[in-house]
């Protein structure tokens, strides 16, 4: 890959990582191709935008990224990376899960989420549990 499309890539990550306050970091690699597919399709179906990037260029990104606290995500960053960007904070860690009922992956390495980073598998349970903005304003009303 050029050095002009890397930094092309690395400017497209900072512009997202900027743009979005919910960032999930997960392992999807020994999935198969169908598998793999039918998790790109349930981001899709819950607005979940996710793409596989290269650790040292998304290294790049968090480090130019406009929040500081992103940089917490680094260690994170060994292995096959994908990356989700979501509106509401706890539909990945949801769909994690869900998603893990039928094998041992996606595994979540790490998360941005409410200004808090959640490094490892076993912040799963406690981001999935987050409230949404949507769960907030339904149990205030009940």
């Amino acid at each position: 890959m050029k050095k002009e499309d890397k930094s092309k890539i690395i400017d497209s990550l900072v512009e997202q990582l900027n743009a979005n306050t919910k960032i999930y970091l997960a392992d999807c690699s020994s999935l198969s191709v169908e598998k793999i597919n039918q998790f790109r399709r349930s981001c899709f179906n819950k607005n979940i935008s996710v793409a596989v990037v290269k650790n040292t260029l998304l290294e790049k990104a968090l480090e130019r990224a406009e929040d500081s606290r992103l940089v917490g995500l680094i260690p994170a960053l060994k292995g096959a990376t994908a990356i989700m960007f979501t509106e509401v904070g706890n539909a990945p860690a949801k769909l994690i899960k869900e998603f893990r009922g039928k094998g041992d992956r996606p595994i979540l390495k790490g998360a941005f989420v409410e200004e808090t980073i959640y490094l490892g598998d076993d912040q799963l349970t406690a981001l999935a549990n987050i409230k949404s903005k949507n769960e907030l304003i339904a149990d205030v009303v009940a």
